[in-house]
């Protein structure tokens, strides 16, 4: 694949940590890698985002582009609106993705929140920008209770739209796993009808750098570049 688009169930559940661990692995493969983030909130100018967070865990040489950036920790169209700036819509974001296609042997695209959050007055989302490039999708998702209903929308929205369905990443293992979590692991593929493809740990994000790098093929699956399996 030379994009691939990450997105998640909600929000604040790991995906600028498996997008880090992915491009990680990716260079660490010899593989050119760039990450695009369409739409940042709750950032001021000039504070680091996810961008900066993916480049200092994964590496100086990924490739890091922000096409915009809203002050208030809100859905990208709601946070346009408020700031009287300029939304990005899906357009934008395909044409960023497959300008960096070009330079690049990956491109991970890394949305806001779920995958049908707004971008822009007209309703569009970051499926609709995968769906211009007919790029496939990865799914981050919580590990506990709830996580199974959450991702099973997510896996019949993609599919409605003819999106490929990469697989799910949990994007934050628990230390101690309850019970609901444990029995998530088995049942995610099920309910995703997409692989489950790794199990990032929580903390993951506050490694050293060098030790997030070696660690990373540990929580990833052969099919994202490293050796985990359930």
């Amino acid at each position: 694949m030379t994009v691939l688009f990450v997105s998640g169930t909600s929000t604040e559940i790991g995906k600028t940590i498996t997008t880090a661990a992915i491009a990680a692995l990716a260079l660490a493969g010899g593989r050119s890698v760039a990450v695009l983030k369409p739409a940042q909130t709750g950032v001021a100018p000039g504070e680091p985002g996810d961008v900066f967070e993916v480049r200092r865990l994964a590496g100086e040489a990924v490739t890091g582009v922000e096409l915009a950036r809203f002050p208030e920790p809100l859905a990208p169209n709601t946070a346009a609106r408020r700031a009287s700036m300029v939304p990005v819509g899906p357009e934008q974001t395909a044409e960023a993705a497959a300008k960096l296609a070009t330079e690049h042997d990956l491109v991970l695209v890394e949305g806001a929140g779920g995958l049908l959050v707004r971008f822009d007055d007209a309703g569009g989302t970051l499926a609709d920008a995968a769906r211009l490039l007919q790029a496939p999708v990865l799914v981050v998702t919580p590990a506990g209770l709830g996580t199974l209903n959450s991702t099973s929308l997510t896996g019949e929205a993609l599919r409605s739209r003819g999106i490929e369905f990469t697989g799910v990443v949990v994007g934050s293992w628990p230390t101690e796993p309850d019970l609901a979590s444990r029995c998530n692991l088995a049942d995610l593929p099920e309910s995703a009808g997409a692989p489950l493809l790794g199990t990032v740990p929580e903390g993951a994000g506050r490694l050293a750098p060098a030790d997030f790098r070696t660690r990373a093929a540990s929580w990833l699956a052969p099919a994202l570049g490293g050796v985990w399996s359930i």
